[in-house]
């Protein structure tokens, strides 16, 4: 039985002490996300003040738009698209390669997935249900849509076919499916315009799953090359988000210039819709979780994690508030240290609830407000990408903006939109981690109900059913 250290949890560990830009950072100035505000103020202002005194339409306002503010928008958009294939393969295999531990600890792995699995699957499903039902992305003014679907909407039909590597139609519908999931060339998956997102991450689950059966000495080489392709790939996109505020108000300011103040209701809409999703997940799933599941009553496991929930809020960060959520875990809960531990360290990387919503309505959100009308076939692929995008971009500085990206493209909308969200992003950032993190402890509670050991027991202290 392998007890030592893998290279997996070494990156938990690094990951952990430096949990990224979404972490608190003392540097000189004002924050990230402060600038980014400062931005969106400065974009929004300066298209509203354009859009009223010159019109959307004005030359001037024209050259300004194709010569400098465009430019440099797609210069920060193609940043992120540069980075996303090395990204999000590295992330997952490293995801799937750390439930490796599943050999170690048998049920409690197998528990924590299967949990971590169907929850994602129920908040995304969530997320694109109020989408459908609310429609954010089409609180505009009719003439306003109409503009908007000229100017964003792109050949949909030709990039979902592109993207995707749709089969023909004279496919029966199974081998459709596996044409569209399991890639002949993995290079060829990704060497396109636009890459093949389903191919590219089911073959990174192949390898992550291969990983967790070959013994430790001849897999460990391989984890430390995916790691440092894992580490570069985290700090371009650090080093591309530095630029954010700057791509922020020349994006917006392409957008709302034109468009005007209709489209800051549709961005309310967003919002809202956002926030309701993670409020039904929080206190609806997670509630009957933990009194159907765990035998913990709503009320009194809220009050218990509150600590928790107040911590990853401020941080942004799953990472940042793990050791307080593994304290809290054993001292308020009574889940014993050896579930806790695993659950949650896991759960920090491989069970983003609150993002996988997000990266679901966001999409569909500015699919709406580009026209184009995404099938159900669609829409279940952006489940399938959603949930895996929580394994792909956990513990990365804005990870979910290039992945974002990558999948508007993939479903034929246009990515230049990713702008629009980017100034309400870490408001919403800071809500989805709260939720990423009470989801992690439900999984804990969970666990360790099923494994007998009682709950909610003396502070510091958990029993086991042969206590």
């Amino acid at each position: 039985m392998n007890q030592g250290p893998t290279p997996y949890d070494a990156k938990l560990q690094t990951m952990m002490l430096d949990p990224g830009s979404d972490a608190p950072r003392r540097k000189p100035g004002l924050a990230l996300h402060s600038r980014i505000l400062l931005g969106l103020l400065f974009g929004v202002s300066a298209g509203l003040l354009a859009n009223v005194t010159l019109g959307g339409d004005d030359p001037r306002l024209l050259w300004v738009v194709r010569n400098l503010t465009e430019p440099v928008g797609v210069l920060f958009l193609r940043g992120l698209l540069m980075i996303v294939v090395p990204l999000i393969g590295s992330s997952l295999v490293l995801g799937v390669a750390g439930i490796g531990d599943v050999r170690r600890l048998g049920r409690v792995g197998a528990r924590t997935f299967l949990y971590a699995l169907v929850v994602s699957a129920i908040s995304v499903a969530i997320g694109l249900g109020l989408a459908n039902l609310i429609r954010p992305g089409e609180r505009v003014r009719p003439e306003t849509a109409e503009q908007l679907k000229l100017r964003y909407s792109t050949a949909a039909s030709q990039s979902v076919a592109s993207a995707q590597g749709v089969a023909p139609s004279t496919d029966a519908p199974l081998l459709q499916v596996v044409k569209t999931l399991v890639p002949s060339n993995p290079v060829q998956a990704i060497a396109g315009e636009t890459p093949q997102m389903l191919q590219l991450m089911f073959f990174a689950l192949v390898v992550g799953v291969a990983t967790t059966l070959l013994p430790r000495a001849t897999i460990d080489p391989f984890l430390r090359v995916v790691e440092g392709i894992y580490a570069i790939s985290a700090k371009v996109v650090d080093l591309i988000m530095r630029a954010a505020p700057y791509a922020v108000a020349c994006l917006l300011f392409t957008t709302v210039s034109h468009f005007g103040l209709d489209l800051l209701v549709a961005l309310f809409w967003f919002v809202l819709t956002v926030l309701l999703g993670l409020g039904l997940q929080m206190f609806g799933v997670y509630s009957a979780s933990v009194h159907f599941l765990s035998g913990i009553p709503p009320r009194e496991f809220f009050r218990r994690v509150k600590t928790v929930m107040l911590t990853a809020f401020s941080t942004s960060s799953s990472n940042a508030t793990l050791p307080t959520a593994l304290q809290v875990c054993e001292q308020n809960l009574g889940v014993p240290r050896e579930i806790s531990g695993f659950v949650l360290t896991i759960g920090a990387t491989a069970n983003q609830n609150g993002t996988a919503l997000y990266e679901g309505v966001t999409v569909l959100f500015l699919a709406q407000l580009s026209g184009v009308e995404l099938s159900f076939a669609q829409q279940l692929m952006v489940v399938y990408l959603a949930i895996l995008g929580g394994i792909g971009t956990a513990g990365v500085p804005s990870g979910s903006i290039p992945f974002i990206v990558l999948v508007l493209a993939t479903v034929g909308v246009n990515p230049a939109l990713i702008g629009i969200i980017l100034g309400v992003d870490r408001i919403l950032d800071m809500c989805r981690t709260t939720l990423n993190v009470v989801g992690d402890l439900t999984a804990a509670t969970y666990v360790a109900r099923a494994e007998g050991f009682e709950l909610l027991g003396e502070p510091g202290r958990s029993r086991s059913p042969t206590d």
